[in-house]
């Protein structure tokens, strides 16, 4: 049993974090480079992570209006190894369904909890695994993966850690699910384990955590859920060149064609409206027919019909 006092799954949405026990942070010097941008930001998440939900809004803006200048290496962390843990007021699945509850309406994100109650997950390393499978097959349609498997999480409920609904999303993302199966099975869990080492030797202590260089030994790190401008400031101290591209709103469909689903919050933060004005946007599109929507207690996603 685990007597640390910090249980992953009790994020925090005051700083936005969903904290691990603390590991002792290796000395090991890591360096970050970038392949091909200016910036190169090493994202930590886990497809578990309610606070990494709660951040699409600003990390969606943040490639919309500065993507050609920085590329993401995205890392998994493992945040539910079982159900060993048992502290801070979680020491069952059925615990963590009201904490969700609270985060989504922190957030303005849609998350129902219930998953907790009606079909728990026993350990988030299975979708870390399945990511990292993914990532070899495409970094692209392996982002696309993440996103499917966030949205049948928090608004379908489905239990991410069974393999069954880990294909389904594969399928959606268009990933090859027999070459996804057979490195699921091999060496995606060696680079799971690769990105957990990484991670003490950066001495991540939660998700979500942004690591900024610039290649030249200049690093910036960005922990938790923030607003947009501490991740567009970090960007923009290693990188003053960075040139910002605002969203050419040629109509309210067209963000539609880049990421084909949106909750309220996202096409908020995206736009700079309120939450309030991006509903009355997006339901008045859905009224005409013109989208689609998932409605959950705690909120709506919309997509293209």
């Amino acid at each position: 049993m685990n007597e640390n006092t910090t249980n992953p799954l009790l994020c925090d949405p005051e700083n936005g974090m969903c904290e691990m026990p603390v590991t002792e942070k290796s000395n090991e010097t890591v360096s970050i480079k970038s392949e091909n941008k200016p910036v190169k930001i090493i994202y930590y998440t886990d497809p578990i992570c309610s606070s990494c939900w709660g951040i699409e809004p600003q990390l969606r803006k943040l490639k919309l209006e500065y993507g050609d200048d920085f590329e993401i290496d995205y890392r998994m962390g493992g945040l539910l190894p079982d159900w060993s843990y048992n502290s801070g007021g979680i020491s069952k699945p059925s615990d963590v369904a009201h904490h969700w509850d609270e985060a989504s309406l922190y957030y303005e994100m849609p998350i129902d909890g219930n998953v907790w109650l009606e079909d728990p997950l026993d350990s988030s390393y299975p979708s870390c695994i399945a990511m990292k499978a993914a990532q070899i097959q495409s970094k692209e349609k392996a982002i696309q993966f993440m996103r499917i498997l966030r949205e049948n999480l928090y608004l379908e409920k489905k239990n991410i850690a069974k393999w069954e609904n880990i294909a389904d999303a594969a399928k959606t993302a268009n990933l090859d699910i027999e070459r996804l199966k057979t490195d699921y099975d091999g060496d995606a869990k060696k680079l799971f384990e690769d990105d957990l080492s990484l991670a003490r030797k950066l001495g991540v202590r939660g998700f979500p955590t942004f690591f900024f260089s610039d290649g030249n030994n200049n690093q910036l790190t960005v922990y938790g859920s923030k607003p947009f401008a501490s991740y567009e400031n970090a960007l923009l101290a290693l990188y003053p060149e960075a040139k910002k591209k605002k969203f050419e709103n040629k109509n309210t469909l067209s963000l539609f064609e880049i990421y084909p689903t949106l909750a309220p919050k996202e096409y908020a933060v995206i736009q700079e409206i309120s939450v309030n004005d991006a509903s009355i946007i997006l339901e008045e599109l859905f009224r005409k027919g013109k989208l689609d929507k998932k409605t959950i207690k705690n909120g709506s996603l919309y997509f293209v019909k």
